[in-house]
């Protein structure tokens, strides 16, 4: 499509040829914000994580945006633009790779409304025990 571009800035592991390819389409990726309109808590067990650089001419707001891929253990791709959320998923993504490495675990991915925005949410994300 002219004028669209998806660029890797980002990526949790070393990644091949056609994981690039796929990756840079999340058009087959479950977003996470209407996920979560259908259930209250979305349970992910993550294995990579990529940011993806999106400019988008025909965009109706900012041109340029990044995007958060996550990948759970069955292969299935979820995606937000939630800074939010990738904040709180990345601190946990690091913690366990660095102090529990191999160690597979699972993320509660939650709606919380916004204190900021009366009648908005914001997502947000927390380790499921």
């Amino acid at each position: 499509m002219e004028g669209y571009s998806v660029k890797i800035r980002e990526s949790s592991k070393e990644l091949s040829a056609k994981e690039k390819i796929a990756l840079k389409d999340y058009s087959n990726a479950t977003a996470l914000d209407s996920a979560l309109n259908d259930v209250d808590v979305l349970t992910i067990t993550p294995v990579a994580y990529v940011i993806l650089d999106v400019h988008n001419e025909k965009s109706k707001q900012d041109k340029d945006y990044i995007k958060y891929v996550l990948i759970d253990n069955a292969g299935n791709k979820f995606v937000t633009g939630s800074e939010s959320f990738f904040t709180s998923f990345k601190d946990i993504f690091d913690t366990m790779a660095a102090e529990a490495p191999g160690e597979e675990y699972s993320i509660d991915v939650l709606k919380k409304p916004s204190q900021n925005y009366k009648g908005k949410s914001f997502l947000t994300c927390a380790l499921a025990l």
